[in-house]
């Protein structure tokens, strides 16, 4: 498949990334305030752009978290552009650059079949969930920065793929976001969850808990500190009690993807999760 001419892929700047998340809203995906530098941090060598005769058509992240597991996110191509083999040119760079690692992914439903066809296989249906801001709270939750970061990193680690303790140290600490967290009698993590403001309301993510009551103490106190407006929640269909979670608290399904990877399931707690960090990164 030919690209067109004059198409260039080139890595991208931060301020690249701002306007990845304008392409993003555009699309309906309500990025959250300060997700530009969130992601971008994050490997900053996993970002694309495309360029038409020097103007930006399309994007793709392809994030390296380690030498074993990448994610890719953020695949949009100007709709003006759509069928011109920019997506191709953007996928064949970023799957480049994760080489030979397990890359998980969150596809859009008209994308699945062409996933498969790069060889990746469905783990679960994703599926968000929209609720309302409010309620009384008053969970029995603290916040997370009482926890010994240590414990928060290992705690993490249980519910993803790979250590994550230099992005999760960025997002936990955002200045947009709310976090609490849930310990026991002797003071172990058993719960935790980060609420950021979007460009439209806010979402819940992520929402790891050893239990459902855990995980319902932590979104109570979650909804209750969110500011006005809709609050969404993506839960893994793997986790039947995080579907049962967003329904109990009158949450309604309003978007699906599917979990996919290209080398198999990397055998996380999936029990544990009951809200994604981000479709965009995992």
């Amino acid at each position: 498949m030919t690209a067109p001419p004059g198409l260039a892929i080139r890595r991208m700047a931060l301020d690249d990334a701002a306007w990845m998340m304008d392409m993003a809203a555009a699309e309906g995906w309500n990025p959250g305030l300060n997700d530009a530098a969130l992601f971008f941090e994050t490997d900053p060598r996993g970002f694309f752009v495309a360029e038409l005769d020097g103007e930006r058509v399309g994007c793709l992240a392809g994030v390296a978290y380690d030498d074993s597991y990448g994610f890719l996110g953020g695949y949009i191509v100007a709709p003006e552009h759509r069928g011109e083999n920019i997506g191709i040119a953007l996928w064949r760079e970023a799957t480049a650059y994760l080489g030979d690692r397990n890359v998980g992914l969150d596809g859009v439903i008209e994308q699945q079949e062409n996933y498969r066809r790069s060889g990746f296989t469905l783990a679960y249906r994703q599926i968000r969930h929209e609720g309302e801001a409010g309620g009384p709270g008053g969970g029995p939750t603290v916040p997370l920065a009482t926890v010994p970061f240590a414990q928060v990193v290992e705690y993490d680690a249980r519910h993803f793929p790979v250590r994550r303790e230099d992005f999760l140290r960025r997002w936990v600490n955002d200045r947009h976001c709310a976090v609490r967290a849930v310990t026991g009698q002797a003071g172990e993590l058993r719960g935790f969850g980060v609420l950021r403001q979007c460009r439209e309301g806010a979402k819940v993510g992520p929402l790891f808990a050893d239990g459902p009551g855990e995980a319902e103490a932590i979104l109570a106190d979650l909804l209750a500190l969110a500011p006005a407006g809709p609050v969404y929640l993506d839960t893994p269909e793997a986790n039947p009690e995080a579907v049962a979670l967003a329904r109990r608290f009158g949450m309604s399904p309003v978007f699906e993807t599917a979990r996919m990877y290209n080398r198999g399931d990397p055998g996380f707690r999936v029990e544990g999760v009951f809200g994604v960090t981000t479709f965009e990164l995992g």
